[in-house]
């Protein structure tokens, strides 16, 4: 039996789908246990590359069962959008279960999530606009609907209605918006129940005779350590719980049934929307990046800002998440540079903080002291054992393993499944 909770250790985008499908063909199920389809992965498999969003990247995998578990919010429409995709491709997406505890992303979430991101103006959080933040808000108020909501009319209805009087007189008479016919919403759920039902499973109790049985379940992770809506940089952060305690959480499976804690990260730092990023570059190597690095949101099509490795984001994330292993991801990128600096510790108006702030205000006018390391030359994407990596590498690697709290065992030195050096696999 294992458990591995796979989950992003800066501000997401690290490489978690390529970690994912490399894993997942190693268990029985893999789990996608919180966020939405606000976050995509990127994987390429036989030269293949799939942009997957709501989706679980095990979904590509040719043994996993993928699970949708009960913490993921449901946009049904982009849900059999992206089955009917990755059919059409040749890729098998019928084994899909749903967590019938999951909640639903209604059309009214999304008018909701655009209209009030533009009335926040400059101090709008960057949200993706699919409605992830007021369906987890419903949530939490005990107003929303859930997908074993969709398969009784009556009750589907009467929730509808009840979210509805309340969200229509904030868009006629804050928003100056037009109301939401709650008939048509209700319609829009039930045109999905024939196509749903067959998914539908009690994803705990399946999750956990299969753990039970000697199953091996992968959970992975959406968005970030950084964007946590507890540990991460708040506001600027996602509207779930991106870290391992989250999982646990998001899928019904308990905190002593985790064996393995796998951060994924990459050998700089990215970060899409708003908030503070201390290690940011505006000059030549943050468009190097950017460009070498293919630094574009797969979901959302924005570019990622780009910075230099932070180790003190590593800490904290290796801390939070209690890490036991690092994916690192996007090492190729870094070749041939010349120099790499590493940012070892902050300094707020001359005080140096080697950990991470717990004043926002400190985080946010944190500028980044840095180490620097020397690039290799050498093309390192056929590399597959950590000893064929050019010394100069394996020392980059070496220091941040010994910055960052946690052992590097596994390194990525190109997008291929295949390009992945596995020097401490931990299946």
């Amino acid at each position: 039996m294992a458990v591995i909770v796979i989950v992003g250790a800066q501000w997401g985008d690290e490489g978690k789908g390529k970690a994912t499908d490399i894993l997942g063909g190693k268990v029985d199920y893999v789990v996608k246990p919180n966020g939405g389809n606000n976050a995509g992965h990127t994987v390429v498999v036989n030269g293949e590359k799939y942009a997957l969003k709501l989706l679980p990247a095990g979904v590509l995998s040719e043994n996993a069962i993928p699970v949708l578990g009960n913490g993921v919010v449901i946009n049904l429409e982009a849900l059999f959008d992206e089955m009917d995709g990755l059919i059409a491709r040749g890729a098998k997406a019928d084994r899909l279960k749903i967590s019938a505890n999951a909640h639903v992303v209604a059309p009214y979430h999304r008018v909701l999530d655009r209209t009030q991101e533009r009335f926040l103006g400059k101090r709008a959080i960057g949200t993706t606009g699919r409605g992830i933040g007021p369906t987890y808000a419903d949530k939490v108020s005990r107003v929303g609907i859930r997908v074993q909501d969709i398969f009784d009319e009556s009750i589907l209805r009467q929730k509808v209605e009840s979210a509805l009087n309340v969200k229509n007189q904030m868009l006629v008479k804050m928003y100056n918006r037009q109301a939401i016919d709650v008939e048509e919403t209700v319609q829009y759920f039930l045109s999905y129940a024939d196509r749903l039902e067959p998914m539908v499973i009690e994803a705990e109790l399946e999750l956990n005779k299969a753990l039970e049985a000697d199953k091996s379940i992968l959970m992975e992770g959406g968005q970030a350590t950084m964007l946590d809506v507890d540990h991460g940089t708040y506001p600027f952060v996602t509207s779930s719980n991106p870290t391992a305690g989250g999982a646990c959480v998001g899928s019904g499976i308990g905190p002593t049934k985790i064996t393995h804690s796998l951060g994924i990260i990459k050998a700089y730092t990215t970060r899409v929307g708003a908030g503070p990023f201390p290690t940011e570059l505006f000059d030549k190597w943050g468009e190097f990046l950017q460009t070498t690095g293919g630094e574009v949101g797969v979901n959302t099509g924005r570019k990622r800002r780009c910075g230099w490795y932070d180790s003190v984001v590593a800490r904290y994330a290796a801390r939070v998440n209690g890490f036991t292993d690092f994916f690192l991801t996007k090492l190729d990128v870094l070749t041939g540079i010349g120099e790499i600096p590493i940012c070892v510790a902050y300094d707020v108006d001359g005080k140096r903080f080697d950990e991470m702030p717990v004043n926002q205000s400190d985080f946010h006018h944190a500028e980044p002291i840095y180490e620097t390391m020397p690039a290799w030359e050498e093309d390192i994407t056929e590399c597959r054992t950590f000893e064929e990596l050019p010394q100069k590498a394996q020392d980059y690697i070496l220091r941040l393993e010994e910055l960052s709290g946690a052992q590097m065992s596994y390194i990525g030195v190109g997008p291929g499944r295949e390009q992945t050096i596995e020097r401490f696999p931990i299946l």
